[in-house]
């Protein structure tokens, strides 16, 4: 590096004016001369410089070792002889942008010797040489011309530490990551909060659909469900005969499904129902199973209540058995102790009284056809009952299912209702069951065999869909008989009357009374009860317009008028 100073090097110290020569140039103080030391930071490094300040064009030159500076000579004026002149000390941002030229300063001429024998005298001065100019660097703007300091004493800011990009690229990670969690939190948050609210929402809606629909055990509108019942219903009726093997005797119920109101109903029938055999003649329930067999029993069930019945079911105790065992047992409320009847004295019961029993295949016949001594024939048809609706509750509810545990059996199927009939029907019936949409009715029957007073309205009309309505007039009339008398006078009227080609279709006792009545309730059976009148021999005047009882044409109510026949 040259020895000489360079007034453009930021870096390079700056010498203190000490005063100004005869020309007006400013005169520095000498600084001693220092080891070079290598700065931070130098923009400069590696170009070469010069009197001129910074050349862009420069090449870069190896470095030269620094060499020991010269003391200068000095006059008797205080100006140095060895032809330095001093340099201005440039600021490159002092005339940025002004339009200003500075000139690069030229070794002064050397200062002439005073002429010998003058002592103290100097020569004149001679004009300064001209001086090569070039354009000034650019300058910042007015409002940094006041500042004290330059960017190069803050070159720290300019070079980036690694630790602090770290530590922020860190931090950013670290609250991206618990933004993303947050985030993530709150949609779970969100989800769980939507799942719940879509499932109380089909909860309610599918409630109130069943509400609104009437589904629901309990709801619906009663007058809605009235006007279905009064309106047009299909109803699929079979009749069902309970034969006990060992004991002897049966047990009839009607199997009603009624695809309207979407209800299923047993009707249970006593056998004491006063009916009319092939022939016309009067014959009770019980009988007419054991002497005319299923198809006769049907058609006397379907004349006397006016329903349809689709089939017979004919179901032996062994066969029941086998069904519960097949379905896995039935539960019911038993309402009694049975005993085992092929057990010893002293040996457990095989059916104990209490709610919700669970009752194998011998269990359940053993309940459906017992009856205490003394007891109802009432009570023993509820028992049997009660073992029809525990067999549904455990029925599939699909027809190919039924059929398959209707073919476990193996049992003879009655014509009327093949196998695979009898299984649409009984998985119709279990899903009622199994809803909650299933009762049992049991048909209301006089001493006498006849239909009770109502029986029509509440169970064949309501349930069964029946209409009591007579005969027509080329068939046989259907009289039935209420005695008055005082006496028992059924029997005998009841001969009368089948001698004289009349079906009898039940008597009952009544309230004693004074004369007789014959009653008809269609003015086409109006002759028909003249002329049972004249059979019984009563007046012409006790035939009267009303409603006869039950599914007869006619009813006979007898008063003490009426003459017994073979009475003393």
């Amino acid at each position: 590096m040259n020895d000489q100073q360079n007034p453009y090097d930021p870096y390079y110290p700056q010498p203190q004016i000490i005063g100004y020569d005869a020309y007006g140039q400013p005169v520095y103080q000498q600084q001693p001369a220092q080891a070079p030391q290598q700065p931070a930071y130098d923009p400069y490094a590696g170009q070469q410089q010069t009197a001129y300040g910074y050349d862009p064009y420069a090449q870069p030159q190896a470095p030269q070792q620094p060499q020991a500076p010269q003391q200068p000579s000095y006059d008797g004026y205080g100006d140095r002889q060895d032809g330095y002149a001093p340099q201005p000390s440039y600021d490159p941002y002092e005339s940025y942008g002004s339009g200003q030229q500075w000139q690069a300063a030229e070794p002064a001429a050397p200062v002439a010797a005073a002429p010998a024998g003058v002592p103290g005298q100097r020569p004149a001065p001679e004009p300064p040489a001209p001086q090569p100019t070039r354009p000034a660097p650019p300058r910042r703007a007015e409002a940094d011309d006041d500042r004290d300091y330059r960017t190069e004493q803050f070159s720290f800011i300019e070079e980036p530490d690694e630790d602090s990009e770290d530590v922020i690229d860190w931090l950013k990670f670290t609250e991206s990551r618990s933004e993303r969690r947050e985030e993530a939190r709150r949609r779970g948050r969100n989800r769980v909060i939507a799942l719940v609210v879509v499932l109380v929402l089909a909860v309610v809606g599918g409630v109130g659909y069943l509400w609104s629909a009437g589904l629901l055990p309990g709801t619906g509108d009663p007058e809605q469900q009235g006007q279905a019942a009064a309106g047009p219903q299909r109803r699929d009726t079979i009749v069902l005969h309970l034969h006990d093997t060992q004991g002897g005797g049966t047990s009839t119920a009607l199997l009603v499904d009624n695809s309207t109101t979407k209800q299923g109903t047993t009707v249970l029938l006593p056998n004491a129902l006063a009916v009319a055999d092939s022939e016309g003649a009067a014959t009770t329930l019980g009988k007419s199973v054991e002497e005319d067999g299923s198809s006769g029993t049907r058609e006397a069930l379907d004349t006397l209540l006016g329903a349809k019945i689709a089939g017979t079911w004919r179901l032996d105790t062994p066969y029941l058995e086998n069904l519960v065992e097949y379905l896995g047992g039935i539960e019911v409320d038993t309402d009694t102790t049975v005993p085992d009847p092929q057990g010893k004295k002293g040996a457990d019961p095989l059916v104990v009284q209490g709610e919700q029993q669970t009752l194998t295949g011998r269990a359940a016949v053993a309940y459906a056809t017992f009856r205490a001594s003394g007891e109802a024939e009432a009570k023993q048809l509820q028992r049997f009952g009660q073992v029809v609706n525990g067999v549904l509750r455990k029925m599939p509810s699909d027809a190919t299912n039924a059929t398959g545990a209707v073919e476990y059996l193996q049992q003879i199927a009655d014509p009327s209702l093949p196998e695979k009939d009898l299984g649409a029907s009984l998985a119709k019936l279990a899903e009622h069951a199994k809803t909650g949409a299933y009762k049992t009715a049991l048909l209301p029957v006089g001493q006498d065999g006849a239909l009770a007073e109502g029986a029509g309205d509440s169970v064949v009309k309501d349930i069964l869909g029946g209409k009591a309505t007579a005969l027509d007039a080329s068939g046989v009339p259907r009289v039935s008989i209420k005695d008055g008398t005082g006496e028992d006078a059924v029997e005998a009227a009841k001969v009368v009357l089948i001698n004289g080609g009349y079906a009898f279709v039940g008597g009952s006792k009544t309230e004693s009374r004074a004369k007789s009545e014959v009653v008809y309730g269609d003015d086409a059976q109006k002759a028909t009860a003249a002329e049972v009148a004249k059979t019984l021999g009563l007046p012409a005047g006790s035939v009267t317009k009303g409603k006869p009882a039950g599914t007869a044409a006619v009813t006979v109510v007898l008063g003490r008028d009426y003459e017994i026949p073979g009475a003393s």
